[in-house]
This record gives structure tokens, sequence and C-alpha cells, in this order.
């Protein structure tokens, strides 16, 4: 009966989720999961950073931008969703990477992987928007890519 007090109208367990630390008398704090879109943007933000280090060339006219899933069907062509998309340069615009969120998290088992697709995804596409080869922008690249 108890956890139904606790549980009124399923919204969650309300106060204190443990005793306060009987030394210092402080409420423990618990550790908080962060949002899947906050996990995403930081694998982003680290993919960024190795291609940065290994190949400044590489990302220099290009934006790189996060989207959760790709806008128009007409996009992709078959079965599959796609998991990036490139956008050349123009005179005016610099090139555009755009990276889908919501298909690369599916793909991905744990955040190690996910961490690593993205960056393979990231280095895939400015291979194909700024002509470099794989191994230019990534060294670390396996070899059977």
């Amino acid at each position: 009966m108890p956890s139904r007090r606790r549980d009124r109208h399923q919204r969650g367990i309300r106060g204190p989720m443990a005793l306060p630390n009987r030394f210092s008398r402080q409420p423990v704090r618990l550790r908080r999961t962060l949002p899947r879109a906050e996990v995403f943007d930081r694998a982003v933000h680290e993919a960024v950073q190795r291609v940065r280090h290994s190949c400044p060339e590489a990302v220099e006219r290009v934006e790189i931008g996060v989207e959760d899933v790709p806008l128009l069907a007409s996009a992709w062509s078959g079965d599959q969703v796609p998991l990036a998309a490139a956008v050349e340069a123009t005179v005016d615009v610099p090139g555009r990477v755009v990276l889908y969120r919501r298909p690369l998290e599916l793909r991905a088992e744990d955040t190690l992987l996910l961490r690593e697709l993205v960056h393979q995804t990231l280095v895939e596409q400015l291979a194909a928007l700024t002509g470099l080869s794989v191994h230019q922008i990534d060294p670390d690249a396996d070899e059977e890519d």
C-alpha cells in the first residue's frame, strides 16, 4: 500500500529518494542521466573536434547541423532512412552537413557505439563534400571501410 501513496496518479515518486547523509546531514544527490538529444549533441561536438584536430581543412567552409529526422521522404531513395545529408557550397553559402539524430540513435546499441557512428558518418559526409579521402580526414579510420 505505501507504494500507491508515493506514486499517486502515476506521476512518479515524490519526495526524497534517500535519507540524508548521517555524517554531514546533507541530502544525498542522485546522478541524473543526460537527455538523449544532449548525449547526441556531445557526440557531434566530439566528432567535429576530432576532425578539426586531424584535418582542419575538411571543416573549413562547412556548417555542421543536427536534425531529429529527415524532413522529406523524397530526400532519399530505397527503403533505408539516411543517416546524414551533405549539401555542396555555393558562392554565397558554405557547404553543409546535416546529421539525423533519430536514425543514428536507432542504429547504435549504446553511447560508445553512437559516438563512433556519429564520427564515422561525419567523416564520410565530409569526404563526399570536400573530395578528400576518408583517410585524409581521419587517419585512424579502419582499413576495411
